[in-house]
């Protein structure tokens, strides 16, 4: 049975899965769709066209789906989607998208901490971490296992690669590789995200055998430590190490990078 608090507004196009509960003065507005067990809390709105997923957590003052910020936006349907075993912590905000018919997506298990905000047509995958006040800008890719500092503030179009780690209170203006850490004003590359890269807290299976961290290494050496131009460094990187998938993910990153990467 839902459990559904008398002073909250459901609208009667709203679906609620099994077991939903949803708390004091929440909104709930027309074509939601919330999963099995997942418990929304107090003040929260949900707003239309938006799909949360089961088993998730929405605390105090959140706003999902609420309406892009976009001045393109016209108001004509898009969509927030949500995975499933969220966390959205107190006063998160997600909008959704500015395109007609498009989507902002979070994946799954996600933790997004106070006052995370996901502005319109960004996608967030699975397994990630965003500590209070980060902020994505419209249209950023958030890859898997990433982890975001506190008041991290990254430009639209701004891609972080999986297992990435970007410092609190840093300006990011360009992509974030796979396996690194960056921060700065604005940030750069670092060094690698050795501790991440051999544990998960979240997921052990997301954490990558030695033999993977050791060829990593090396090409984090060539592409950011021999001071050769980054498109050359790829080069060589493909060259020297023997073929592994993390290692090509990493360098096919750096290819089709927009918007550079911060060295």
């Amino acid at each position: 049975m839902s459990k559904i608090h008398p002073t909250a507004i459901i609208s009667p196009k709203a679906e609620l899965g099994a077991d939903v509960e949803i708390g004091p003065y929440s909104i709930i507005n027309d074509e939601v769709k919330i999963g099995d067990g997942t418990v929304i809390g107090p003040h929260v709105q949900i707003d239309k066209w938006t799909t949360l997923g089961e088993g998730c957590q929405v605390y105090f003052g959140c706003t999902i789906g609420n309406p892009s910020k976009d001045l393109k936006y016209g108001g004509w349907r898009s969509y927030t989607r949500v995975g499933n075993g969220n966390v959205f912590r107190e006063y998160v905000s997600i909008s959704r998208a500015t395109t007609e018919e498009g989507a902002t997506v979070i994946g799954d298990d996600n933790l997004l901490m106070n006052w995370t905000n996901i502005a319109h047509d960004s996608v967030v995958g699975n397994r990630t971490i965003m500590a209070n006040l980060a902020t994505l800008g419209g249209h950023v890719i958030i890859e898997d296992d990433v982890r975001l500092g506190a008041h991290a503030a990254l430009h639209p179009f701004v891609r972080v690669g999986k297992m990435a780690i970007a410092g609190g209170c840093s300006k990011f203006v360009k992509d974030i590789p796979p396996f690194a850490l960056s921060d700065g004003h604005p940030a750069r590359v670092r060094g690698l995200n050795i501790i991440g890269l051999g544990t998960s807290s979240t997921n052990p299976l997301s954490s990558l055998p030695p033999e993977t961290i050791q060829l990593l290494k090396r090409a984090y050496r060539i592409l950011f430590r021999s001071k050769l131009p980054l498109r050359e460094a790829v080069d060589r990187a493909r060259n020297e190490i023997e073929p592994n998938p993390e290692v090509e993910h990493l360098l096919e990153f750096i290819e089709n990078s927009q918007r550079g990467i911060g060295i």
